[in-house]
């Protein structure tokens, strides 16, 4: 029998873990792959709904015919043409749950799981925004909408960095369980987002973003078609944005605050000021330096801090003083995982070409 310790050991040599694998048992060498986990005892569960998959398939297929319950093992058996349904579609293995999970191929898979898009999102733009390889920085905020791009199917391609791990102060915003305090937040995000669609390619950068990677961040394997920024870091905030502009990258910035989002179209416009020439009076040979002196009046730029909603100036004075730091909530964070998975969209459909800073006021909307 394990005791405390040795379970501590093998739970933290899973904690790095966010990669599913993904077998297609037709082929041997997979087949002897999964039977080894299965011997070893590295599977615990295994979730077989390939039938219910297969009649969703079918029936998506045909919308506008209604099947019979009855119908469907005809329909189904038409559809393995002779295979094997054991070994149809693929399996994959969670390694951090211990799961096995037996879904169909990718096509299929993505055919079905964005059926319920149409025509919000056509099967042509879908097509197109697999092609679309985003970036996100900061996953506190950037959690709610790595999970909403990913739920959208809005890319084909996350790049998330953050350095920080997950603390039980965070859960009053973070999407995730007790049993993940202590874990990096990107690998918290990369494997929830693999729980939902083990065909998006998630890659994390856990030491957060910095000087070291910002260029494989941005650029390897294909430079992004959109950097989310959503992080606390002044430095690496203003450090990213000139690199975007660099190279031509348009950004988005929620605030989560009033709703306000940033979007700037440095892919259409070159010679576009950062932050939309808020910073000018800052900027000395393309770059900020950042001091003890100017910090507050570069944050309070950004911000404008006569915009922000009554609560948020009054909760910045107290920063230091009664709270620790820069107050959030879930309501405004799940709001900003919407709104900026919305104008992300449009962004890479060619829908949206505009610059600007907008506003969701929800205390706006509904004021008393």
């Amino acid at each position: 029998m394990k005791d405390i310790a040795s379970l501590l050991a093998s739970s933290n040599q899973l904690k790095q873990l966010y990669a599913p694998v993904t077998l297609r048992i037709a082929d041997p060498l997979d087949k002897q792959t999964l039977e080894k986990l299965i011997q070893q005892g590295d599977v615990l569960f295994i979730h077989d709904e390939i039938y219910g998959q297969l009649q969703e398939l079918i029936k998506s297929d045909r919308p506008s015919v209604k099947i019979a319950e009855e119908e469907y093992a005809e329909l189904v058996t038409k559809h393995l043409a002779g295979k094997n349904i054991n070994e149809y579609g693929v399996w994959v293995y969670y390694p951090w749950a211990k799961r096995m999970v037996h879904l169909l191929d990718e096509d299929e898979f993505v055919e079905v799981r964005t059926n319920r898009n149409r025509n919000k999102i056509t099967r042509e733009e879908q097509q197109v925004l697999k092609s679309k390889k985003v970036g996100v920085v900061g996953l506190s905020v950037g959690q709610s909408i790595a999970l909403t791009m990913a739920m959208e199917r809005v890319c084909g391609e996350l790049r998330l960095a953050d350095f920080d791990a997950a603390e039980l102060s965070n859960l009053n915003r973070i999407r995730t369980g007790t049993h993940n305090l202590g874990l990096n937040k990107t690998v918290i995000a990369a494997r929830e987002i693999a729980e939902i669609d083990p065909f998006i390619k998630v890659t994390i950068f856990d030491d957060g973003l910095n000087q070291q990677n910002m260029d494989d961040f941005f650029t390897a394997n294909g430079k992004l078609d959109l950097f989310i920024e959503v992080c606390d870091g002044l430095d690496i905030k203003l450090d990213s944005r000139f690199k975007a502009k660099q190279l031509q990258v348009p950004v988005v910035m929620d605030t989560n605050d009033r709703g306000m989002l940033d979007v700037e179209r440095f892919d259409l416009e070159k010679d576009r000021s950062i932050l939309h020439g808020m910073l000018d009076a800052f900027i000395k040979d393309d770059a900020i330096v950042i001091t003890d002196e100017n910090r507050r009046a570069i944050l309070m730029s950004i911000v404008s801090f006569d915009s922000l909603s009554e609560r948020m100036k009054l909760s910045m004075a107290e920063i230091g003083k009664s709270i620790n730091t820069w107050p959030q909530l879930a309501s405004s964070v799940v709001l900003g995982g919407a709104i900026t998975t919305d104008i992300a969209r449009k962004i890479l459909l060619g829908e949206h070409q505009q610059s600007g800073r907008y506003y969701v006021d929800l205390d706006a909307i509904f004021k008393d």
